[in-house]
């Protein structure tokens, strides 16, 4: 299938490590100039050595950033300059409890990925319609739909990120710019893995048997990388034109069980 990609430029936060990783070799496997921004640059300068080998010719420039730093947003949008298709996929937030993640936190995982995605939407929106339209692809996290007490702050931080991406896609073809959001469940990361030796410690008390919750994912596995960047690559081509303003969710149907009892 030709997604007609060759070509477009991909400016992609939280590009060193994980999904962002996975995204830039899959935008590049298809032809686009791939912008990419991490906190890492030994991490970035690793990746763009590995894309650059496996697809020769490949564009691939590194921005290194601290998204949470003042300014740094503004900075890394006048650096990069257009670009056809955002991908915000940069942040972390904390585990836990109400009364394990305090204030600071919780404020301090919002600011790179809630206030991160906000700035940068508010940033590249006026960008794209300038230059005649694009792309926004927000990588959420069903943990909006879940609401697990056990990451309160993740719930409700990418709850916002979910009604964000329907209020600004709801009406974005009008400038013919779409707004999409993707909400991953776990997936084949050392993030997912952390998270489960976390939770493993609670439960079992001890970290080791962390492989016995994985086992309760559908099919007794995370998600692997290309199961999400895949489809991210998709709702970013013209193959995906009509769809803006709506959440695609890629967990296996983990948000989706639901019972009585």
């Amino acid at each position: 299938m030709d997604l007609r990609l060759t070509g477009k430029t991909v400016l992609i936060t939280g590009a060193s490590q994980g999904i962002g990783a996975g995204l830039a070799r899959a935008f590049a496997e298809e032809g686009c100039a791939v912008r990419l921004t991490a906190r890492s640059t030994d991490k970035l300068t690793a990746l763009k050595a590995d894309i650059e080998q496996a697809f020769p010719g490949a564009s691939v420039s590194l921005f290194p950033s601290d998204l949470t730093e003042p300014g740094a947003a503004e900075l890394l949008a006048d650096a990069v300059g257009d670009v056809d298709i955002l991908v915000n996929n940069a942040g972390v937030i904390p585990s836990g409890s109400l009364f394990d993640i305090d204030e600071a936190k919780w404020r301090a995982g919002w600011e790179l990925k809630v206030y991160g995605y906000i700035n940068l939407c508010r940033l590249y929106y006026p960008r794209m319609k300038a230059t005649g339209g694009g792309v926004i692809i927000n990588n959420i996290g069903n943990g909006g739909e879940i609401a697990d007490p056990r990451y309160i702050a993740g719930a409700v931080g990418n709850a916002s990120l979910m009604a964000f991406t329907r209020a600004l896609g709801g009406s974005s073809l009008n400038d013919n710019i779409r707004v999409v959001g993707v909400n991953p469940g776990p997936v084949d990361t050392d993030r997912i893995y952390n998270m489960l030796k976390k939770r493993a410690k609670d439960v079992y008390g001890d970290e080791e048997r962390y492989g016995e919750l994985a086992q309760t994912y559908p099919l007794g596995r995370p998600a692997h990388i290309h199961e999400v960047t895949d489809l991210i690559v998709f709702l970013a081509s013209f193959r995906s034109g009509y769809t803006s303003g709506t959440i695609l969710t890629v967990d296996g149907g983990i948000a989706s069980r639901r019972s009585i009892v």
